[in-house]
């Protein structure tokens, strides 16, 4: 379990220079529904067949973290490289 403060002071890319960051989990979006990828698999899954892609084989026990790192003064977010977490903990 890993525990992370709500607000880190971290560099900003866009002040360019080290300001206070609130923290933020990334939630999975749901698809576009015009999108060209989803197009085409929901036209496979139409009709008699199987699923189109094989099952996973490998799942992995972790989930990499997904933050978004948002600058308190010039209101811009970025992200970083995340790493292997089994659960997430915010505190105050």
């Amino acid at each position: 379990m890993v525990k992370l403060p709500r607000k880190i002071r971290t560099y900003c890319p866009y002040c360019r220079r080290h300001t206070v960051h609130e923290i933020e989990k990334v939630k999975k979006r749901p698809p576009r529904k015009m999108a060209w990828g989803q197009r085409q698999f929901e036209r496979v899954l139409k009709g008699y067949g199987g699923f189109p892609r094989p099952k996973p084989s490998g799942e992995k026990p972790t989930k990499k973290v997904d933050l978004r790192y948002r600058c308190t003064e010039c209101g811009k977010a970025h992200t970083r490289k995340g790493w292997r977490a089994g659960t997430l903990e915010f505190e105050e």
